[in-house]
């Protein structure tokens, strides 16, 4: 899609994450295409309900937790047994229960960041980018499903509006973005 041409999307707004579930249910049984649906925070089962896939950021944790680990053992290693070997407190040049403390943190330090950047570059989410907001109240506590209805006719734009004011939807509008 190039930045000229407008994507309109038909959204409803629900009070209640149990008639935001419901309202998806009845979604899936009429064969409508959801593009997205929207909440304040995470709703159990919404995932399954929509067919997402599981995320796989914590593989990347992992990858990144490694690395941290690999990186502070190897380091610790090659600075007490080679750059600078000093036997001190009776103790190995090699002396990995030592070690232990800074390998942990680095650890986490390692998957946390690496796995902040990897959310951040997935979602498109890196500074300056434009993510328009259908409604201010889906941030707040608000819950919403919306549809992309660009290449929609009429009826079925009037279909998806009665859609809404069946499942109980406290507000329904368009917006281009």
């Amino acid at each position: 899609m190039n930045s000229e041409t407008k994507q309109q999307i038909l959204f409803g707004l629900y009070d209640d994450d149990e008639q935001l579930l419901d309202a998806v249910r009845k979604a899936k049984a009429d064969h409508l295409d959801i593009m997205d649906v929207y909440s304040p925070f995470p709703v159990h089962g919404l995932d399954e309900l929509l067919g997402l896939a599981e995320s796989r950021l914590h593989i990347a944790g992992f990858i990144y937790g490694a690395l941290g680990t690999l990186t502070a053992f190897g380091f610790m290693t090659w600075v007490f047994t080679r750059d600078w070997p000093i036997i001190f407190g009776g103790k190995p040049y090699w002396s990995v229960p030592a070690f232990i403390p800074i390998t942990f943190e680095l650890t986490v330090l390692f998957a946390a960041v690496g796995m902040t950047f990897t959310f951040y570059a997935v979602s498109r989410l890196w500074p300056g980018a434009d993510n328009p907001i259908l409604h201010p109240r889906i941030t707040d506590d608000k819950f919403c499903i919306a549809f992309d209805t660009t290449a929609c006719e009429e009826g079925d734009v009037n279909k998806l509006k009665n859609f809404f004011e069946a499942t109980g939807a406290s507000l329904v509008d368009v917006k281009e973005v």
